[in-house]
């Protein structure tokens, strides 16, 4: 899949592509030309990323290719065993979760998960978790704080389920639930952003000593599409809304509400899911390192306070 903007680059890989293979195949040095080549492919590569508007971020978040919260789990863990069901209705497989090994430590993994293709886009629900799915959750976060062990949520949703099914369950109790367990909890807890980060479906799991956002991924409170919608009547003002939104990395750190980023290989995540599965993995160990190092009750002090510091109030 090639997005619009990543065209121009799609074309001249292509190219270089047909002059690797012209070389190869008539033995012919075009080594020169080539590696002109190569560097006009970086070159350009730097000064689209660098400059992408909001909207275009947003769809870099949703690529197809886009690496999901298990591709990462079993490339960071040495060892993951997952855990299901809420204890109540049944397993809600667009919320995902269980114990893994990162170098010697056990970690309790959270997270929503889309799927690659049809049959797996329905069976996980575009990612989009039902009550069932927040309760599950919140079962594991209570499993790891009474073992000791840190939690670590990996966020990915355009938002809960909004069926009438899911909300005569009580979508909304479930989630409001996870959001004050979370701040209670004795563990330390950390969120990693990794695509999309809509409404409270996304912060149903995302109330944490220290919130990350990948470099190419969003968070707010509605997607610029239904924001467009409202607005405008009309889906054709997305990139608009995007941009009045401010929903990217940069714009929520600016603000204020998040920690901090954390950088995407050239191109996106999708480029090189090794490398970003390292960095991920060195952010959570060098993050529990520093959590570590607090008393429970000091944490949930400082989550607190993190918390009920945003935003302005006008009186």
């Amino acid at each position: 899949m090639v997005l619009e903007f990543e065209k121009p680059i799609a074309d001249l890989e292509q190219k270089l592509q047909e002059m690797k293979d012209l070389a190869k195949g008539r033995n012919i040095d075009l080594s020169a030309d080539i590696e002109s080549l190569e560097e006009k492919i970086q070159n350009l590569k730097k000064e689209t990323f660098e400059n992408l508007t909001r909207w275009q971020r947003v769809q870099l978040s949703r690529h197809a290719d886009r690496p999901y919260a298990l591709d990462y789990i079993y490339e960071i863990t040495n060892d993951f065993i997952e855990l299901h069901g809420d204890r109540s209705v049944k397993d809600d497989k667009a919320m995902i979760g269980g114990l893994g090994d990162i170098d010697g430590r056990t970690v309790m993994f959270i997270g929503q998960q889309k799927g690659r293709n049809t049959k797996q886009r329905q069976e996980r629900n575009f990612g989009m978790a039902n009550p069932e799915g927040y309760r599950k959750a919140l079962r594991l976060m209570k499993m790891a704080e009474k073992f000791g062990k840190p939690i670590v949520t990996l966020i990915d949703t355009p938002g809960a389920f909004p069926g009438l099914e899911a909300e005569e369950r009580g979508q909304g109790e479930a989630i409001a639930r996870n959001l004050k367990e979370m701040f209670m909890l004795k563990v330390p807890v950390i969120c990693i952003i990794i695509g999309e980060g809509a409404s409270g479906g996304a912060l149903g799991i995302a109330i944490g000593d220290r919130v990350f956002m990948l470099e190419n991924t969003w968070y707010s409170v509605i997607s610029p599409e239904s924001c467009s919608s409202i607005l405008w009547r009309s889906w054709d003002y997305k990139e608009q809304a995007a941009e009045a939104l401010k929903l990217t990395a940069n714009d929520m750190k600016g603000n204020g509400l998040i920690d901090d980023i954390i950088p995407e290989p050239l191109g996106g995540a999708h480029r090189d899911l090794k490398t970003m599965s390292e960095t991920i993995k060195d952010t959570i160990l060098k993050t529990l390192k520093e959590l570590d190092k607090q008393k429970p009750e000091k944490r949930i002090d400082q989550r607190i306070e993190k918390f009920c510091s945003m935003g302005v109030v006008v009186e």
